[in-house]
């Protein structure tokens, strides 16, 4: 499966000069996007809300948000509820339960993983996994900056 393409603020982040990539290449800062942060949508669950406000002002810092990515934010931020409800239900309720077949796993396990899958990948679009963290940590030749999360 092909590698999904790295925002040009994140490659230019890892990059080894000023509007060059890791590999020296000069990167196309693509369409000149306004970047603000987006609104939260209204009916975000209330888990997803808060991870929102927790996320928010790191991507902001590093100008990674714009109005237009409001759609896949919210959709990390469902994802993580989704798990963390799951994930309770099984601490809660334990990893199987009885059926007339006999022991079967809970079927908050099969959420819980399917959750976590796609939690995962929406985090790394937004550079929230710790192999994106490490890879712009490692990319960055400046001095650290205070304001950037991953620095």
């Amino acid at each position: 499966m092909a590698r999904t393409a790295e925002p040009a603020k994140l490659r230019l982040l890892k990059g080894r000069s000023d509007g060059k990539d890791a590999a020296g290449r000069t990167v196309n800062p693509g369409p000149a996007f306004k970047r603000i942060p987006p609104a939260a949508p209204e009916w975000l669950s209330e888990e997803a809300a808060a991870e929102w406000d927790r996320v928010l002002p790191g991507l902001s810092r590093l100008e990674l948000l714009k109005p237009e990515d409001r759609a896949a934010l919210a959709a990390y931020c469902e994802a993580w509820a989704m798990f963390r409800e799951a994930t309770e239900t099984v601490q809660r309720d334990g990893l199987t339960i009885e059926a007339k077949q006999g022991t079967l796993a809970h079927p908050a396990v099969g959420i819980a993983r399917a959750a976590g899958r796609e939690l995962r990948a929406w985090a790394a679009h937004f550079g929230l996994t710790p192999s994106t963290e490490q890879a712009l940590a490692r990319g960055s030749e400046n001095e650290p900056d205070p304001d950037n999360p991953f620095g």
